[in-house]
């Protein structure tokens, strides 16, 4: 059986990471390379990098911002935001990044996820779903055949119309080696993540499927691992406030006889 991840995601606009809630209301949480060392020698996974202004504002990753992140780590590193070709993929890649994540790229041009994928292989290419469950109009979330969740693009800022199932078929059908699912409701809330929607993504694919948006304890890491049926989980507010570490997340869930990587156990003196 695979082991499970454990992955702090680095959100990144203007050199910083930034974290907000429900993709809005953005605060400084601190240096990414800094972050990036930090959580590598602390024994995270994998890290995701994510330049979540680039798609918006209409410009390129900060690709030497990730050469000195990619640099300082010793773990696998995806990086997103604002990739529109493969040529921009391959300067993502040679600059150190392990896998890239398209967006709103992805939706734009779904083609970019193949050629992706037949240049650099369905393990380089990860396809990132922000989405948010459908509502009535008094906003509650919508039941039934009517439910459901739409995807969003542009830092969650434009809804496609898309059903984030149907779309996470679609691009693993095209050469998806991942799906980084978010969901924009629990993003920042630390209020658990959406079960329903991780479980329906990733009983619809078979590839991994990252959770993201929503941790705020242990526990509601291992039910994203379990009952969510995610081969990972995405970290973001718990780790960069100090609220919780990757050593205590993986001590508890690894206590518990959730399948993680060990922990690198310290030489003997």
């Amino acid at each position: 059986m695979v082991a499970k991840r454990i992955i702090p995601c680095l959100d990144v606009a203007d050199g910083r990471v930034v974290k907000g809630v429900n993709f809005v209301g953005l605060r400084d949480a601190g240096d990414p390379v800094e972050l990036a060392c930090r959580y590598s020698a602390s024994g995270a996974d994998e890290l995701v990098f994510l330049d979540i202004a680039a798609s918006h504002q209409g410009r390129s990753t900060l690709v030497e911002l990730v050469r000195r992140t990619a640099e300082a780590v010793t773990i696998p590193f995806t990086v997103g935001g604002g990739i529109r070709s493969v040529e921009g993929i391959t300067e993502l890649l040679r600059a150190g990044a392990d896998k890239i994540s398209l967006n709103s790229s992805a939706v734009a041009d779904p083609n970019l996820v193949a050629e992706g994928a037949g240049r650099f292989g369905c393990q380089c290419i990860v396809v990132a779903i922000d989405a948010r469950a459908r509502r009535d109009p008094s906003g509650r979330p919508l039941a039934g055949p009517d439910g459901g969740w739409d995807v969003f693009v542009k830092g969650g800022r434009e809804n496609t119309g898309l059903d984030a199932v149907a779309w996470a078929q679609q691009v693993v059908a095209l050469g998806a080696g991942e799906i980084l699912l978010t969901s924009m409701d629990g993003d920042g809330t630390q209020a658990g993540y959406d079960l329903a929607l991780t479980r329906a993504v990733a009983e619809a694919v078979a590839v991994p499927v990252i959770a993201s948006g929503g941790a705020g304890s242990i526990a509601h890491i291992g039910a994203a691992l379990a009952e969510g049926k995610a081969a990972a989980a995405l970290l973001a507010s718990l780790l960069h406030d100090g609220v919780l570490t990757v050593e205590q997340i993986k001590t508890e869930l690894l206590s518990k006889g959730v399948n993680l990587r060990p922990l690198e156990q310290a030489p003997a003196a």
